[in-house]
């Protein structure tokens, strides 16, 4: 395959693979090949990976350090974990341009084109395999051992590139905004020894509000321990604003979560009211 023209559509890389156009034009469109940005030197179906020879179309280069055009310096090829393909691993193989600063007052000597589009610099998972596992593990349930298992990759290096943008989200306030319907139920996370797999016991608070914005449920916080005073915590650290904005909170009959959550709560958004006859009977008998 090394020998072939660089194809100039969807079809010439249909041909190329043996493939079904339709098929070929997912990883063209999905911005792994573009005309105006990337070359399709090669591709090759290995028993391992598909594997995409790439390069950019880019002929010119400022120098980052002084701004002048440099020079091409050779290439290097450097191996990118992308997004899996009808159940096969793909392996993109970027050809990177080396360039050279002929400033003799710039420090900087060399360096390598960069493009986060495709890979952050040094990282060895590209920007849409990380979002695709971000993906998987959001509404699939999916692990990372078989996020790996998939990617034809390890644990560690799956995790360490998902992990930043996880905590990103995590650390992002306006990930609480427009929460109108609050779910806190209680969870016993395993039965391990505490000093190796942490807290055993604690308390789920899922975001439960329809809407545009919020087309399904998700997870805001899992807060260690299952008392009332976990959930009160949690509910003071948020704040005045987000506390006003819960309409309807749906508790665990654990009578200490509801009367923290009581307490925590302006009393106008509060819904005295008789329980159903099953829960109430089911309470009793507990």
């Amino acid at each position: 395959m090394s020998g072939l023209l660089p194809p100039r559509s969807s079809k010439d890389l249909g041909r190329c693979l043996a493939l079904p156009a339709a098929a070929c034009r997912l990883i063209v469109v999905n911005g792994v090949i573009c005309s105006s940005i990337w070359r399709a030197m090669s591709v090759a179906r290995t028993p391992q990976a598909l594997v995409l020879d790439v390069e950019s179309c880019n002929q010119l280069a400022g120098c980052p350090g002084c701004g002048v055009i440099a020079q091409g310096h050779g290439r290097m090829v450097v191996e990118v974990i992308d997004e899996p393909w009808a159940g096969v691993p793909v392996r993109i193989r970027w050809f990177k341009r080396r360039w050279i600063c002929r400033e003799h007052a710039c420090q900087i000597a060399t360096f390598i084109e960069q493009n986060h589009s495709v890979c952050a610099p040094r990282a060895r998972l590209g920007t849409r395999a990380i979002r695709w596992a971000i993906r998987q593990l959001r509404f699939e349930g999916a692990t990372i051992a078989g996020l790996a298992r998939q990617l034809a990759t390890t644990w560690n290096t799956v995790w360490s590139h998902i992990k930043p943008c996880l905590q990103a989200a995590s650390d992002d306030p306006a990930r609480f905004a427009g929460v109108r319907v609050l779910g806190v139920d209680e969870h016993v996370w395993h039965h391990q020894d505490r000093r190796r797999r942490g807290p055993r016991e604690l308390t789920g608070i899922v975001d439960l509000t329809r809407g545009k914005e919020h087309p399904t449920a998700r997870l805001l916080d899992l807060v260690p321990g299952r008392s009332g005073t976990a959930h009160e915590n949690w509910l003071e650290e948020r704040g005045e604003d987000f506390r006003a904005g819960v309409r309807i909170a749906t508790l665990d009959p654990f009578q200490g979560q509801q009367e923290r959550h009581r307490r925590s709560t302006p009393r106008r958004h509060q819904r005295p009211g008789r329980l159903p006859h099953r829960q109430a009977r089911w309470r009793r008998s507990r």
